[in-house]
């Protein structure tokens, strides 16, 4: 049972409670300072007697990242970027709080629908699609997909003449982001007339334009050069005489946190200057990180150490090829993690005050790449301790491997509802 407090506190819950992929599940609530305590308790549970890693979803994070985006870009629905992360409570959670689905590949689409999402709600955002792919689409009913080839569009007019169109350009500036997408995805400035007219002969619909200026961008002026380009395209269509253009697509690159508002101003501002004027715009855009990230901690198992003079050296049961691969793949930094239920001190189960060590942390299997950390300050830990990851909800699990047999879809997420306010 909810507290009343949490319950009054968070409009969103039941409806969050009621949706595919939480319902029926077990939820815990907890104050807004009490994820150690929760990790604690699944920790000394008897589900946790092999010690496995195990992630925690804070679905009340979920639901104040979502008042976050109202309230900044309130005119701006998103479509969230399933392939951040796709685990069912947390689609299910954001489905039920409003949002639409970017959706890159048919088993997206299906892991989608199976919660019960309208095919309205999803576009199939990868602008070069597997033909069977684009099969799958017509028969359930998305009908909006990006493109951004002359190909796509022969493609797309034989297999799902229906769709309407989104033309993604490159952006024109991608600097300052985590991740650039610009050498794999996009239409470049002079290759827009001949597309716009190729979909013309094609006889398909192009409702308008998306972007993405890359994945974790810190350069927020980048949102404001690309709709200036997006602004070129509508008036380059409306010259060759299609269809009005109305849907503006400002995709990713948003990360939560202090930098948000300055990213969701930057983008309000560019529409202010560059779409004042046209009627009857539909912006939507594509955030995965900004809903994603901070949602999810990961709870590792340390299952073996080596000492070495001062140095300290760790194994523990998830790693590069499991959920820290986005150390190589998205180019993060893992360099917070929380020691946890010390052996040593167990009246101090967050080791704080406690002496530290340089420290090396390994993940579990047998390649030497398989390192987490080097040279992080640690306190002694012993084998069974734990160490706690937070802000692992991007990039992680979704991208993970069973190399070794160590199966990263094996790895379990618990369910939290924090107290935000």
């Amino acid at each position: 049972m909810f507290p009343a407090m949490v319950l009054n506190n968070h409009k969103s819950l039941q409806t969050i409670m009621g949706a595919p992929g939480v319902k029926g599940k077990k939820v815990t609530a907890i104050p807004k300072d009490g994820l150690t305590d929760f990790i604690r308790s699944v920790v000394i549970s008897e589900k946790q007697e092999l010690k496995e890693p195990f992630y925690v979803l804070d679905l009340g994070v979920v639901a104040s990242l979502m008042d976050n985006w109202t309230c900044n870009l309130p005119t701006v629905r998103p479509f969230y970027a399933v392939k951040c992360n796709p685990d069912p409570a947390f689609l299910g959670a954001m489905a039920a709080l409003g949002s639409g689905f970017d959706c890159a590949s048919q088993a997206e689409i299906e892991s989608v629908l199976s919660l019960g999402v309208s095919p309205d709600r999803i576009i199939y955002a990868n602008t070069c699609k597997p033909e069977s792919h684009i099969k799958c689409a017509a028969a359930v009913g998305v009908n909006l997909a990006t493109f951004d080839s002359k190909d796509e569009i022969e493609k797309i007019q034989k297999f799902h003449p229906k769709c309407a169109l989104l033309l993604r350009i490159k952006a024109p500036d991608d600097s300052g982001c985590r991740c650039p997408l610009g050498l794999k995805f996009g239409t470049l400035p002079e290759e827009v007339v001949p597309l716009l007219q190729a979909a013309q002969s094609a006889k398909l619909t192009v409702l308008g334009v998306s972007f993405h200026v890359g994945s974790g961008t810190t350069n927020f002026s980048a949102y404001r050069t690309a709709i200036a380009a997006v602004k070129t395209v509508f008036d380059a269509a409306s010259r060759l005489g299609l269809p009005k253009m109305h849907v503006l697509n400002v995709g990713g690159g948003f990360t939560a946190g202090l930098d948000f508002q300055d990213a969701a101003n930057s983008v309000k501002s560019a529409i202010q200057e560059y779409f004042d004027n046209e009627q009857g715009l539909t912006v939507i855009a594509e955030p995965g990180r900004f809903f994603a990230e901070s949602a999810f901690t990961l709870a590792t198992n340390i299952f073996g150490k080596r000492v070495r003079g001062e140095l300290r050296e760790y194994w523990i049961n998830d790693g590069v090829y499991g959920s820290m691969n986005c150390v190589l793949n998205d180019h993060a930094t893992v360099n917070n993690p929380m020691p946890f239920a010390c052996t040593s001190n167990r009246g101090n189960p967050a080791c704080r005050g406690m002496r530290t060590y340089c420290s090396t942390v390994f993940g579990p299997t047998c390649d030497a790449l398989d390192m987490v950390l080097t040279g992080h300050q640690l306190p002694e830990l012993q084998v069974n301790d734990w160490l706690l990851f937070p802000k692992m909800g991007a990039y992680t699990a979704a991208a993970g491997s069973n190399f070794n047999g160590f199966n990263t879809a094996a790895i379990t997420t618990s369910l939290a509802y924090s107290d935000q306010d």
